[in-house]
């Protein structure tokens, strides 16, 4: 059984769901610490003067989980954002196509950050075929910490090999995950290029970047990397 988790990201790159195509489970860590630095509530599109981020106005306080972080919508930030992408991507090939129904699951109402990011994750696995078994840290209730934090998260889906990314290379043991009967992998995931609108190519874009160009094609996707 192979593992992957993440926190649940807004519209996250490729690699994002790249390291789900090559699991057979798949932890939203939805309980981790929110971080205006990581991309929970935001992320970058592509303009024809260069990338645009799109972020969500939140609110939360310090030490807050994503599960508590609430979006204000009442801030209209869903149109902006929509308006945005519509004015970016109109004239891309499969954006008449993708863009009803991200628009539909973005107007649509959650009761938190989280809720939101699972919904539009899931949706853009679904339209891949990436088909892995869905958790969410939430619901396991551990209360271990870092490292010994996923290597529970592992034990308790009955995972046997892990797949991280690479930015844990600096302070995850591999001797500790194979102590507890897990094997420690890291993503292959490289950028990938492929047609983009605009100039030249600038890599790691929102996954809607993709997909406005090439709708749900995995398979363009599977032979770059």
């Amino acid at each position: 059984m192979i593992v992957s988790i993440h926190q649940p990201d807004y519209i996250p790159y490729i690699g994002y769901f790249y390291k789900i195509s090559c699991s057979d489970v798949f932890v939203f860590l939805d309980d981790a610490q929110f971080s205006n630095d990581n991309m929970h509530h935001w992320n970058r599109i592509k303009t024809p003067q260069g990338e645009h981020r799109l972020k969500i106005p939140v609110e939360y306080k310090f030490g807050d989980p994503i599960t508590q972080v609430r979006t204000k919508d009442e801030l209209n930030w869903k149109e902006k954002h929509l308006k945005t992408i519509q004015m970016n991507y109109m004239k891309a090939p499969a954006f008449r196509e993708i863009f009803p129904m991200f628009r539909e699951l973005l107007m649509a109402h959650y009761d938190n950050l989280a809720e939101m990011n699972i919904a539009i994750n899931q949706w853009i696995c679904t339209g891949f075929g990436l088909r892995p078994k869905y958790y969410r840290s939430s619901d396991m209730k551990l209360l271990t910490i870092k490292e010994q934090r996923v290597i529970d998260i592992c034990l308790a889906v009955g995972g046997k090999t892990y797949i991280s990314g690479n930015g844990a290379r600096a302070y995850q043991i591999e001797q500790h995950f194979s102590d507890n009967g897990v094997t420690l992998q890291y993503t292959n995931y490289h950028p990938i290029t492929y047609k983009q609108l605009w100039k030249e190519f600038i890599p790691n874009m929102s996954i809607l970047d993709y997909l406005f160009i090439y709708g749900f094609n995995w398979n363009h996707i599977d032979e770059a990397v």
